[in-house]
This record gives C-alpha cells, sequence and structure tokens, in this order.
C-alpha cells in the first residue's frame, strides 16, 4: 500500500507534467537491450489528450469485412464465458475505439496478441482472457503482488542474490519474497485510468509488452511534459527515458519493463492465484516504475533505486507519477500538493481549504476525467511520520445526509469494485491529486512548475 514515505520529499511545488492454458516449461532468462532507438520506424501522431476534451463516436457493430473477420476469429478461439465477455465488449461499444497513437482498435490489438507471436513464456488465450477481464471490470487490476512458487524459487533466488551460496543471505531474501507487498500503487492508478479512458491505447501497449521483444512505442506531443521544448527533452533525459524527438513538437519514447518483469509475467501465467496481479498488471506496472524511477526498478524484489529527486527506494513519489501520467497518457497534467509536510514527515498543514480541495476534484470529473491521488495517514510503526497510498476518484454520489461520497478504484483493496470514502475523510487526507493545469493553477499562483523541478533537480546534484 504505502507508496512513499512522505518525510523524504518535503518540497513544496507542483509537478507539473513534469506541467489458463499450460505452455512451455517457463524461461527465467531474460534481457533488457537499453541501447538507443534510433531506428524506430516512424509512426503517425499520437492522439492528443491535453485538451481534455473530445467527441467520441462510439461504435456497436461491425461494419467491415476485417472487422467481422477479426471478430470471428476471436470468437471462435474462446470459450462461451469469453465469448459473452467479446460480446460485451462490442455492445458497449469499447471493443471498436480506436483512440490509440496508430489509430488502431481494441479490436486490432486483441486480435494481434491472438495471431502474432507473444513471449515463449506467455500464452495468447490467457492474455486475451485477461483483456476481457478488464474491459469486463476494470476494477480487477490489482498491485496485489503474486507468491513464488517453489519450483522457481532456486533460480528466482539466484538472481536476486547474484547466485550466493550463503545460506543467512538466502533464507533473509527468501522471507523477504514471502512476505513482499508491492508500492506499484502510483502505477496500478495509472494503469487503471489508462485502460478506463483510452482503452486502445492500453491494449496496444499491452500487445507489444507481451510480444517477444516486451516493448511498445508510444509517439507523444511534447507539450505533454511542458509548453517549452527545451524542458520536455531536459525531463526525458533526466527521467532516462529512451527516445528519439520526432520534430520540435512530438518525441517517440520506448516503453519497456525492467529486465526482470517478464520472470513474474510467465510464472503468472501458469500459477496466477485468485487477488493476484494478472500477466498485463505486471507488465504495465514494471513499465511505468521503469518510467518514473529513472529506468531502475526491480519487480523481482520491488525496488527502485534513490535518485536526485527523492531517497525513496520504494515507489514512486508525486512528480514522478506525474512525469509517468503524462506519458503514458499523453497529456498535461499537475500535480497539486494540497499538505504541507516538514522534514521529519510530519503533516504541519494544508495549502488549500477542504472546500477549494472539493471544488479541484469535482470540477475535474466534471470534465470526464478521473484523478489520480495520494492520501496520506500517520503510520504508528513509523513515529507517526506520513505514509501514502495512490488511489483514483472516479466519480461521486450524495449520501442520505447531503454528504459528498468519492466513489474509488483502489489497487490494494482486494476487492474487484469501487470503494467509497466520504469527503469527511478524504479531503483532509489528500497529499496531492493530479489536475488539469488550468483548474491547479485558477486560485493559485504557484509560478511556472518546471522551474521548481529544474531548482530541485540542480540542488540535488551540486
Amino acid at each position: 500500500m504505502v507508496s512513499a514515505n512522505y518525510g523524504n520529499y518535503e518540497k513544496n511545488y507542483f509537478a507539473s507534467g513534469t506541467k489458463v492454458i499450460q505452455t512451455a516449461p517457463i524461461p527465467l532468462q531474460s534481457t533488457n537491450d537499453n541501447s538507443n532507438i534510433k531506428s524506430v520506424p516512424q509512426q503517425l501522431p499520437s492522439f492528443r489528450a491535453g485538451s481534455y476534451t473530445s467527441t467520441v463516436t462510439v461504435k456497436t457493430e461491425l461494419t467491415t469485412k476485417e472487422e467481422k473477420e477479426k471478430y470471428k476469429e476471436l470468437s471462435e478461439a474462446l470459450d462461451g464465458k469469453y465469448r459473452r465477455k467479446l460480446e460485451y465488449a462490442l455492445k458497449s461499444g469499447i471493443l471498436l475505439k480506436n483512440e490509440s497513437s496508430d489509430k488502431s482498435s481494441v479490436l486490432d490489438n486483441i486480435h494481434k496478441i491472438l495471431k502474432d507471436e507473444r513471449d515463449q513464456g506467455l500464452d495468447n488465450i490467457t492474455l486475451i482472457k485477461e483483456c476481457l477481464d478488464i474491459i469486463d471490470n476494470p476494477y480487477v487490476i490489482t498491485q496485489t503482488c503474486e507468491d513464488i512458487p517453489n519450483e522457481y524459487k532456486k533460480p528466482v533466488l539466484g538472481i536476486i542474490t547474484n547466485l550466493s551460496e550463503d545460506r543467512e543471505v538466502l533464507e533473509n531474501t527468501n522471507k523477504y519474497l514471502n512476505e513482499l507487498h508491492t508500492g506499484t500503487c502510483p502505477a496500478a492508478s495509472i494503469e487503471f485510468d489508462l485502460a478506463t479512458r483510452q482503452p486502445a491505447e492500453f491494449f496496444r501497449i499491452v500487445e507489444g509488452l507481451t510480444s517477444p521483444k516486451n516493448e511498445a512505442y508510444k509517439t507523444i506531443k511534447l507539450d505533454a511534459l511542458n509548453e517549452k521544448t527545451e524542458v520536455a527533452l531536459w525531463l526525458l533525459e533526466t527521467f532516462k527515458t529512451p527516445y528519439v524527438a520526432v520534430d520540435m513538437n512530438s518525441a517517440i519514447v520506448r516503453l519497456k519493463p525492467d529486465k526482470n518483469a517478464i520472470i513474474r509475467a510467465r510464472i503468472q501465467n501458469n500459477h496466477r492465484d485468485k487477488g493476484e496481479r494478472s500477466i498485463i498488471d505486471v507488465l504495465m506496472q514494471s513499465t511505468m516504475m521503469q518510467l518514473g524511477s529513472q529506468q531502475t526498478y526491480d519487480s523481482l524484489i520491488d525496488k527502485r533505486a534513490p535518485n536526485d529527486f527523492t531517497e525513496e527506494d520504494g515507489g514512486l513519489i508525486d512528480m514522478e507519477k506525474t512525469y509517468v501520467e503524462s506519458i503514458m497518457e499523453n497529456k498535461n497534467t499537475t500535480s497539486v500538493i494540497y499538505q504541507n509536510v516538514d522534514e521529519s514527515g510530519k503533516l504541519t498543514g494544508y495549502n488549500k481549504p477542504t472546500d477549494a480541495i472539493k471544488k479541484d476534484l469535482i470540477d475535474t470529473l466534471a470534465m470526464g476525467y478521473n484523478v489520480i491521488i495520494g492520501y496520506t495517514w500517520p503510520d504508528p510503526d513509523n513515529d507517526n511520520k506520513l505514509a501514502g497510498h495512490e488511489i483514483t476518484i472516479v466519480g461521486t454520489k450524495t449520501s442520505s445526509n447531503g454528504e459528498t461520497i468519492f466513489i474509488c478504484q483502489d489497487s490494494d483493496d482486494e476487492l474487484d469494485k469501487p470503494i467509497e470514502m466520504p469527503e469527511s475523510f478524504l479531503l483532509t487526507h489528500i497529499h496531492h491529486a493530479g489536475l488539469p493545469d488550468f483548474i491547479a493553477s485558477r486560485d493559485t499562483n504557484y509560478g511556472e512548475s518546471w522551474e521548481y523541478v529544474m531548482d530541485d533537480y540542480e540542488s540535488h546534484t551540486k
């Protein structure tokens, strides 16, 4: 659950856009080539989400010969339960959505998973079922960590310990693995948001990550990161994101999980228990943890390296989350800090009154957008320093006594349905929220947010 120790990152600023079928034995070898991507083929400019408004045409009928053939082939490959989920995907209008970077539809990308080669340890039908499960109910997306079955413990321990033969090291590592609880809640929240708001792009990326190369490419508008091209490029460089600048307005970035994520994904292909992360969860969350952590995440131990922004070795801090959200959703998002936290990790006050916080959230929801937030609580096991967790607000309702109830997705509640949080609790516990820039800055002058990011980075690297 804990995404960050807020005492490690006390500076208040806005991080704006920084503005199941048995297969062959699972191969545990993996690679993660971080060489440049200058040879990547040119792609069409991506769908731009930065305006926060769009007109969507919903298609619920197959109209072309190609659509009908792809649907037929998918239907014939599935059992009755998943044929019904495929039908729901069509009738709901989700299957034919095509708001992806290359204008491919959800149908196109799921069909590609069926017909094109997958990673050698992943089964295409299992993956298609996971895709349809998410379409049917995106609340199945979870960060709950999967166990390592005994048959894979020895090679996995060898990878983590660098083939150590020290009994104490092996025992401690094994104990750590057995008690592991992921800190990927920011990534899981973005995964949920992308799956529900841009499903065609979501499944386009899933198709790439589950292919033999375990990677996808995404064309982004540089102003999704920052209005100034030089700052946007600086951010890509600082976060060590592999990219190729197409022109002054756009770049192609490579999305790739860490080298050990495929090990967990291959294990999940055959050994996923109820409530654990799916193959898709593992690969998507690893990819986003890599983006936000300067490519230092390790899925096997759920750790990332501290860097020049944070001392954290676990989850992503708010500005890292915002950078990832801006890349994955190709939109300019501002991370608004509502709580003041001192260097000891204790809450000292608020930057906005609760009625203003409530208005920020409700106005953003009214525009058709979810709001990813980080909320905090004093940790009694750590001298009451603030601990935090990321969730996604998807809507509101009004209780019988007139109180606003926020409807949320929580990737760590072991539930596959939304939860409800009353405003009397939530508004005083929100540390940060990802909002459209004009909502974030409409009643407070925060200046150029990128200056805070660059100044903070430079102060740590001197």
